[in-house]
Parts: structure tokens; sequence; C-alpha cells
């Protein structure tokens, strides 16, 4: 019975961070949607990006004040820098472009081009010697193929529409491709933007990553980051927004948008990030954006009545088994690295008794020496 508690102690140990990443996913499904709902009412997506990380910073100070107060180290120079850089690429640069190009194509076609994250993050994690590359090892062969392969799906759904794809409940009749010269434009432009979005937000999961050895206190990392970024995005957005009407916010949608995004999107899901990332790397928590995708397709095709073309679903498919080659990758390197995390005891346990068993040779010659009768006596 012992035996059995223990396996099943140790089995939800190890599931936490799978179940974290695939609740995370859940919530920025419901994310994408509610905000393309805003944007198309015509929310200023500058403005949605200051509310939303003054709700998130309102919703996790708290509790960064009150459980890290012990913890929680100095923060010096280069610190408050990392910081600075990481307000900037995630609240500012990502989410500023992420709705841009959120508001210019459709929830399901920017889900998709999110799985680009965990082939943007690999490349900079090698470039940043947090990956290692040996090309002589399969698995690395799959990292590199996998990115590869993602790109190739990403450019595809950029330059490629298709026919539309029509689900049973969608009640789509045209199947013809898109002949609207300015929606072609708007969509070309909507990827680029997408494709930057999520090249600044690879560029936070690894700076991240970096800074949470410096500074140890998440709840608190998470707050001063939903704080500086919000200062920021109201420098933007003042640069951006010059009438004073785009700032007002009422009991509608766009409060629901703002505040879902601060709550659930930033303060908790950067918060659960760091805490898996901790665990299990910047790579296994850019993992799960497929099932987001799928979440939204079907959430999109219901409430949005949303297109889906052929472009789009063939260069998701696409990323989808890139993005898969990375992670097969990714988990033979754990495997791996366990691997010789269990052999190195060993070898030091079996080191230490050979040196044990020398020590107590040279005290036996010791002991003999000592009671030998001394001549000069």
């Amino acid at each position: 019975m012992e035996g059995n508690g223990g396996c099943c102690r140790s089995f939800i140990q190890s599931s936490k961070p799978y179940i974290a990443m695939i609740s995370l996913q859940f919530g920025y499904a419901g994310m994408n949607i509610i905000t393309k709902v805003s944007l198309n009412r015509g929310m200023s997506h500058y403005v949605l990006v200051v509310y939303r990380h003054a709700f998130a910073t309102a919703a996790i100070a708290p509790f960064a004040l009150v459980l890290e107060r012990k913890i929680r180290t100095k923060i010096t120079f280069p610190i408050f820098m990392q910081l600075f850089v990481l307000g900037l690429l995630g609240p500012v640069i990502d989410q500023n472009f992420y709705y841009a190009g959120l508001k210019f194509t459709s929830p399901t076609f920017s889900c998709a081009m999110s799985n680009m994250l965990p082939a943007m993050t690999f490349v900079m994690a090698v470039l940043c010697r947090m990956e290692k590359l040996d090309m002589k090892k399969v698995r690395c062969q799959a990292k590199l193929i996998g990115t590869i392969v993602t790109v190739a799906g990403a450019m595809l759904m950029t330059l490629y529409k298709g026919n539309i794809i029509n689900f049973p409940w969608s009640g789509h009749s045209n199947n013809a491709p898109s002949a609207n010269n300015n929606e072609d434009k708007d969509w070309l432009k909507g990827s680029i933007l997408l494709i930057l979005a999520t090249l600044a937000w690879a560029s936070f999961f690894i700076i991240q990553a970096v800074t949470q050895k410096r500074y140890q206190a998440p709840l608190s990392l998470t707050a001063i980051v939903c704080f500086l970024g919000t200062l920021q995005s109201i420098a933007v957005t003042f640069v951006m927004e010059h009438k004073p009407a785009a700032w007002t916010i009422g009991w509608d949608m766009n409060l629901l948008a703002a505040a879902y995004a601060g709550i659930v999107s930033s303060s908790l899901a950067y918060y659960v990030q760091g805490l898996v990332m901790e665990k299990t790397g910047p790579v296994f928590v850019t993992a799960f954006s497929p099932l987001m995708m799928i979440v939204v397709a079907v959430m999109g095709s219901f409430i949005l009545a949303e297109k889906i073309y052929l472009g789009g679903i063939l260069g998701a498919v696409l990323i989808v088994m890139g993005l898969y080659s990375v992670l097969w990758g990714k988990y033979k390197e754990n495997k791996e690295k366990e691997a010789e995390s269990f052999n190195i005891p060993q070898a030091i346990k079996g080191t230490t008794a050979t040196t044990g068993d020398i020590t107590t040779d040279i005290q036996d010659i010791e002991i003999q020496k000592s009671s030998q009768p001394n001549p000069k006596e």
C-alpha cells in the first residue's frame, strides 16, 4: 500500500508541469476570443495593453508583498535592467504586435503562428549557449529539422491562403479564395506583426530564464515586470494615441478583455510559466501551444463565425510537426541528462568507498607502528 501511495504521489508530482501548462492554454484561448471581440468593437490595442498590465499588477502585487517579504533579494542595477527589458519585450513589443496582428487576421491564425515560439526559443537558446547543438546526435538533428519545418509552415501560412474550409456548424457557403486586395494586404501585414511578436516573446523567455537565477522571487519578479510594462505601455500609448476618448472604458467587453487578459494571461501566466520553467526549461514551457490553437479554432468558428483557409491549415500542420520534432529532441536531451546525473553519484560513491579502504589501511599501519616498542626506551 505504501508503495502504491508513493507511486501515486510521484505521478502527481511529475504531472504538475503538464497540468499547469494545459490549463494555461485554455486560459490563453479564452483571451484570444475575448480580445478579438473587443478589438473588432474599436478598442485601441495600445490602450488594451496598458489596462491589461494595470490589472495584472494589481492582481499579483499584494501576493508578492506578503508571501515573498522574507525571500525578496535586493535589486541591483543589472537585475533592474533585465527587468526593464522584460517589461519592454513582453508587455510592450510582444503584446502590441500580437494584438495588431490579431486585428488584421483571426484568432486561429494568430494562435497557429504562435506555435513558432518553441523553434524561435530553441534558436535563441543556442545563440545564448543555453542549449548545445551537436549535429552528430539524432536529437540535435531533430531540433534543427523541426525548426526549419516550423519556419516553412509559417511562411506557407503567410504567403498562401487558399480556399475556405467549412466546418459542419459554420454555415459558410463560399469556398473560393479571397479576391480582396486590401484584405490580402492586411493578412500579410498581420502575419509579419505576429512573427515579430513571437520573436519578442521568445526573447522574453530567454531573458526570464536568466533573470530568475539572479532574482529568485517569482511573484515579485512578475509584479515588477507587469508594473514596468504598464509604465512603458503608457508612454507608448501617449505617443501613438492622440485622442483622449481612446482611454475611455466602461462596464462592457473592453473591460472584460482587459481584466481577463491582465489577471489570467499576464499575472497568473507569468508566474506559472516561471515556476514550470525553473524545473523544465524554456523549451518545455512553449510546447503546449498547439492545444490552444485547436481550442481557439473550435471556439472561433462557433462564436465569431471565423473563416479558416486551406493555407492556414496546411501551414499549421507543418508548424505542429516541426514543433514536436523540436520537443522530441528536447525530451531525448532531458533523458540523457537524467542518466548522467544518475551515474555520477554512483561513480562518486565508488570513489569514496575506495578512498575509505585506503584510509582504513593507513590507520591500521599507524596502529601497528604505535604498538611496536621504541628502541630508544
